[in-house]
């Protein structure tokens, strides 16, 4: 594939996910597969993906001043800017020269003349001038969201929960990559044992303090190895094996785990059961509840049953306290994960957040009832809103005085991730920047009567 190609295939992939807000890591895996990348293209063109994505708010800053706002241009001529400013900016490996003489070619074969002298003259011009100073912005909303991407809706929203120093912290941290993290089936082998194999593999990794089965992937490529194709280990974000950790789990318990699919956190639980007792799973697409099953199978577990359902409407399906612990893994915002998914800060809004918080409580008093006296309930998300986390948490409670939030959980957590700065009396919320984690939410309830 030429210079050409690679970067056609990046403007389509591009276009794709900002028009039919498709999920930039899926549309990356799918391109890299079916245009057959070169294996030494395939980091360039995840890098200028997802920068682009991450710094759409900026490139578009630095563009304005170049553009007739009049003149409107065809989503691809724009994306072919905004991805030739991004390499321009915040990449050192090609020289400005060829930035331009590529994006020029990839405007005349997909365009016609005026075109590719309306990309040639911008591309020009902003090397001569330089890009925009943002120094001279006053507003803090408006500072933090042109620097850093951020919709300034959600910057506003976030500055409102959080202070300036942990919005602008997080805003950044969002901009960059986290490291890998996955976690060993212990039931399969030790993590000192895949720790000393994925070394003499020549891969830099090192023992993850949030689980005792987690190794975080500082330098090579896990997925092209046989420990992860023959199920020794499993791609797990460290935060997210919290769950499992804090659930005081063991052999023989009934477990239900309401809105299951990946499957990171319920095959975690049956690690942790020893595949002894029973797991009741549920997606509500019945795909996903298909493809946990096999998650499961390729780990060798076999007390995950799953199926499809809504989590709403649980409580008609079981006796009351059936249960011994119950993990709500709720459908959230995302907000915790825009450094993998950075397509997610640009299509949620507001009333998404407050229609997700509403779900979320629906499916907590759904599955209240169906936990024994003495049980615990986990709820946990991927998001750093309070409305979503907190929120949801505070009105459950409200309504169910026989629940309350078990404060011995803060004592089974590192005591570094115990006393982080989201250390809340409602549970622990984790933002990206502090441990190079995706931003995650937990807390435990016992259910005392």
């Amino acid at each position: 594939m030429s210079n050409y190609q690679l970067r056609e295939a990046i403007v389509d992939i591009l276009v794709r996910i900002e028009q039919d807000s498709g999920y930039s890591h899926l549309l990356i895996d799918h391109e890299l597969k079916s245009r057959k990348i070169n294996p030494k293209d395939e980091g360039l063109l995840t890098e200028v993906v997802y920068g682009t994505m991450q710094r759409k708010i900026t490139l578009d800053f630095y563009l304005e001043d170049f553009l007739n706002p009049k003149k409107k241009l065809e989503p691809w001529v724009r994306m072919l800017l905004r991805m030739s400013v991004y390499q321009s900016v915040f990449l050192d490996k090609i020289p400005d020269h060829a930035i331009i003489h590529e994006a020029v070619e990839i405007a005349k074969r997909k365009g016609h003349k005026g075109i590719s002298s309306l990309v040639n003259g911008v591309l020009r011009s902003l090397q001569r001038q330089g890009v925009r100073d943002t120094s001279k912005i006053t507003n803090t909303s408006t500072k933090i969201s042109i620097e850093t991407s951020h919709p300034e809706w959600l910057v506003k929203r976030w500055l409102s929960m959080y202070g300036e120093t942990i919005t602008r912290e997080m805003c950044e941290a969002n901009l960059g990559r986290k490291p890998m993290s996955i976690r060993v089936q212990p039931l399969r082998g030790t993590r000192d044992e895949t720790i000393k194999r994925l070394k003499e593999l020549g891969m830099d990794v090192i023992a993850s303090d949030f689980s005792s089965q987690g190794i975080v992937i500082k330098e090579g490529n896990v997925l092209k190895t046989s420990l992860f194709s023959e199920g020794f280990v499993t791609v797990q974000d460290q935060s997210s094996m919290l769950v499992g950790e804090v659930m005081n789990l063991k052999p023989g318990l009934q477990v239900l785990d309401a809105c299951s699919a990946p499957g990171g956190k319920v095959t975690h639980i049956a690690e942790k059961m020893e595949d002894q007792g029973v797991i009741h799973a549920y997606d509500l697409h019945a795909k996903k509840a298909k493809l946990l099953n096999k998650k499961a199978s390729e780990l060798n577990l076999t007390i995950i049953d799953a199926k499809q359902a809504d989590a709403r409407d649980l409580h008609q399906m079981y006796e009351k306290e059936t249960f011994d612990r119950i993990l709500v893994d709720a459908p959230c915002s995302g907000l915790g994960v825009i450094r993998g998914k950075p397509d997610i800060k640009y299509n949620k809004q507001e009333k998404d957040i407050e229609r997700l918080a509403d779900i979320q409580l629906e499916i907590m008093e759904s599955v209240a009832p169906l936990l024994k006296k003495d049980g615990q309930l986990i709820y946990s998300t991927c998001t750093v809103d309070k409305e979503e986390n907190e929120g949801v948490v505070e009105a459950f409670l409200k309504k169910h005085t026989d629940y309350n939030v078990d404060y011995q959980l803060f004592d089974q957590l590192p005591s570094n991730v115990a006393n982080s700065p989201g250390h809340t009396e409602l549970g622990l919320q984790l933002f990206p920047q502090t441990f190079q984690t995706d931003g995650f939410f937990l807390t435990r309830l016992i259910k005392s009567k």
